[in-house]
């Protein structure tokens, strides 16, 4: 299709040349490079990015589009080059430098270049006008570095920038991943300390205990939350009884949060009905029930977006591999890598798969 697609394009565009030009159809290539970069068809964009730099069209927008691209398809060191050449653009405007400047850190970051990402920050910082996002992109340089002062500078004027439920978990997250789980717990603290205002802030707090295993005080928002009707807090629950390895009940959550989900057979906005189903997986998977939880992660993967899939997929492999079928687990797991080659432990998946089946 996407051969067929091209070739469509530039037969038009060959068809009019003589009278017209291929000014129309040049655009209706970037344009739908466009919407294949938002429906997640990273592949697709890249190609029809790419056209756009050679026939010369929106020059910095198409280098970025690449990188972007290939930034989600994990081939960081492409999209380095592309956003390196989007911000040699001439007609690159400053605001669209920040955000090239930005993402170029980002994906430096994922590739392991650390110096450069914060090379990169330190531009931002003397150059352009910082916000929530480029604080964090820049404490998380930091902190890559074992530069604990800066990067706690950093993160604390992302947050208060953006003092919110979400900042803070992320900000946890980044920490947590350093294995400096108190430092980040205490912007979990900071966010439980706002006003509980109407039930997405009991959701909220119900999210911030569940990360601190206060799973009593997770229980008690979320519950109160669910009561006013917020959707997401069956999910969360599910996940907080989970934690308990009370599976009933957890199942039970997670059954409600699918069915509220599809309604009447539409996705309710608001909603990721993919969710559900891979929380029903884990309890499957928890019960020892793998042919049950594979049903479930594949309904789950045929109504997910870009974000649930990873996380079924990754699932996928697990049940396989309890289920002893090494081979197809090793399968799946190979293929995982591939979309998502920064996985660690799609890695040692991958590894450990290989030992069971003398691959």
């Amino acid at each position: 299709m996407k051969i067929k697609r091209t070739a469509a394009i530039l037969a038009a565009c060959m068809g009019i040349s003589l009278l017209a030009g291929c000014g129309d159809d040049n655009q209706k290539i970037f344009e739908q490079a466009d919407k294949d970069l938002a429906q997640g068809s990273y592949e697709y964009a890249r190609e029809g990015y790419l056209t756009s730099v050679q026939n010369k069209v929106k020059l910095p927008l198409s280098y970025r589009g690449a990188g972007i691209a290939s930034l989600r398809l994990g081939d960081y060191q492409d999209a380095i080059q592309n956003f390196a050449s989007a911000l040699a653009c001439e007609d690159t405007g400053k605001a669209l430098a920040k955000d090239i400047l930005a993402y170029k850190a980002t994906a430096e970051i994922k590739a392991g270049s650390y110096e450069d990402a914060m090379a990169d920050c330190q531009t931002l910082i003397k150059d352009h006008d910082m916000d929530a996002d480029t604080w964090f992109l820049a404490g998380n340089a930091a902190l890559l570095l074992d530069s604990y002062e800066e990067a706690a500078s950093d993160f604390g004027k992302s947050f208060d920038a953006d003092p919110t439920y979400d900042r803070a978990i992320r900000i946890y997250g980044i920490y947590l991943d350093q294995d400096m789980e108190a430092d980040g717990t205490t912007y979990l603290e900071a966010a439980l300390k706002k006003e509980t205002k109407d039930s997405e802030s009991h959701c909220d707090k119900g999210r911030i205990y569940y990360y601190m295993e206060d799973y009593d005080n997770a229980r008690q928002e979320l519950t109160q939350a669910a009561n006013d009707g917020e959707e997401e807090a069956d999910l969360l629950l599910g996940m907080v009884y989970l934690a308990q390895n009370d599976i009933s009940n957890a199942r039970t959550m997670f059954q409600n949060y699918v069915e509220a989900s599809v309604g009447d057979g539409d996705t309710k906005d608001g909603y990721s009905p993919a969710k559900g189903y891979n929380g029903l997986a884990l309890c499957d998977i928890a019960e020892g029930n793998y042919d049950s939880a594979l049903t479930n992660i594949s309904s789950g993967i045929t109504v997910s977006d870009t974000d649930d899939l990873q996380s079924l997929l990754f699932n996928e492999v697990i049940a396989y591999e309890k289920k002893l079928d090494f081979a197809s687990a090793l399968d799946k797991a190979q293929t995982y890598v591939g979309m998502y080659p920064d996985d660690a432990d799609g890695q040692k998946e991958v590894a450990f798969l290989k030992t069971r089946t003398g691959a």
